[in-house]
């Protein structure tokens, strides 16, 4: 009898570890938020008439970048969800990773416009505001003077699905069929040094 009780013991702890062991692992919830709770519509509607910002791109109804398929960020310049993966599609674009607080990034956002307004409709450059203080990120680019569209990704989705080190700024160079054709975890200086980066390894002439 006793012997019969300690092998059903054994089993049922038998049963119990590889339980333990084989059950899925409940995903993590993530700290970081995309927006703070202040940044309601009503919020962030004088900072987004003081920065002016042009649209974000719009769907162009092709695949985009596999990396970013499924992710959906705001435009901050109106509040419109964007898909990332097709609005960047079909097109060279220049992903410039940044945040209200970086003072590199501050430098080299009015690079990153004069770039974009040199290359014209060739390349779209796209910021990507990788902090949850969205009313922030639109007083910056105020500031600056920049007009410049910007993503609102303070969970920081697009450098995660991208790879990009954990620095800012950063920039990635996406070609137009989707694929990554640079990143670039370094602050530029001007124009000049942006193009002589970039436009390379799209085929864009400077």
């Amino acid at each position: 009898m006793v012997l019969i009780i300690f092998v059903a013991l054994a089993v049922g702890l038998w049963r119990e570890i590889g339980t333990e062991q084989t059950a899925p692992t409940a995903p993590e919830t993530p700290t970081a938020r995309d927006h703070r709770d202040a940044d309601t519509p009503e919020a962030l509607r004088e900072p987004r008439a003081k920065a002016d910002l042009p649209p974000c791109p719009a769907d162009t109804g092709q695949p985009g970048p596999p990396a970013l398929r499924g992710i959906t960020l705001d435009c901050a310049g109106d509040g419109t969800p964007v898909d990332l993966a097709p609005a960047l599609a079909g097109r060279p674009v220049v992903l410039n990773l940044w945040a209200y607080w970086c003072g590199p990034c501050a430098d080299e956002l009015p690079a990153m416009a004069e770039y974009q307004r040199r290359m014209g409709s060739s390349v779209t450059v796209v910021t990507v505001h990788q902090d949850e203080n969205e009313t922030a990120g639109l007083l910056r680019l105020a500031e600056l003077g920049v007009r410049l569209p910007m993503l609102q990704d303070g969970r920081r989705r697009v450098a995660a699905a991208l790879k990009v080190p954990n620095v800012m700024p950063a920039t990635v160079v996406l070609r137009a069929d989707g694929s990554v054709a640079e990143i670039l975890p370094r602050p530029f200086t001007d124009a000049d040094d942006i193009a002589a980066a970039v436009n390379p390894s799209i085929g864009v002439p400077g």
